[in-house]
């Protein structure tokens, strides 16, 4: 049974200084990530930004495809991202390229899962401005098809 979102405490995360442009940062108990604006020690934030969409839309396609028997047996995302040249540098269009390998897996079937992330799962996806434009392109056992946009969770309001 899933515990109603307003009796879930908050997601909390620390993000501890460490010099420079440097950032340790994760749950109070568990992994730490280092961010680091500069690129040096650790991904920049929108590198991290770009890291979280792929991880997370990622898990529901592979997640997806299981419940459908269809296991995937390696899973690559690569993202693309533009970016606006004034401050703030935010991203305007994203295009991901799924990578995804795994025997009876059906194009039409891996190109509905990743829709789904981006249409009804992934919470990353899910918080980004709703006027970025995303693209992906899933290449299916080595084979890539059409660029398709996405359309992303739109909530009701609530």
């Amino acid at each position: 049974m899933t515990v109603p979102s307003s009796e879930r405490p908050p997601d909390l995360i620390r993000a501890t200084w460490i010099g420079d442009h440097r950032f340790d940062t994760g749950r109070a108990v568990g992994v730490q990530t280092r961010i680091d604006g500069s690129g040096e020690t650790g991904q920049t934030p929108p590198d991290a930004l770009l890291s979280a969409l792929a991880s997370c839309s990622g898990v529901d396609v592979v997640d997806i495809l299981a419940k459908r028997r269809t296991p995937v047996t390696t899973l690559s995302i690569e993202v693309e991202g533009e970016r606006r040249t004034e401050a703030p540098r935010r991203f305007q269009r994203l295009l991901l390229t799924f990578h995804i390998e795994g025997d009876g897996i059906e194009r039409v079937h891996a190109e509905r899962a990743v829709r789904l992330a981006f249409e009804k799962y992934c919470s990353v996806a899910a918080s980004l401005a709703p006027d970025i434009v995303t693209d992906t392109i899933v290449v299916l056992n080595g084979s890539p098809g059409e660029r398709a946009r996405q359309k992303t969770y739109v909530t009701d309001g609530a």
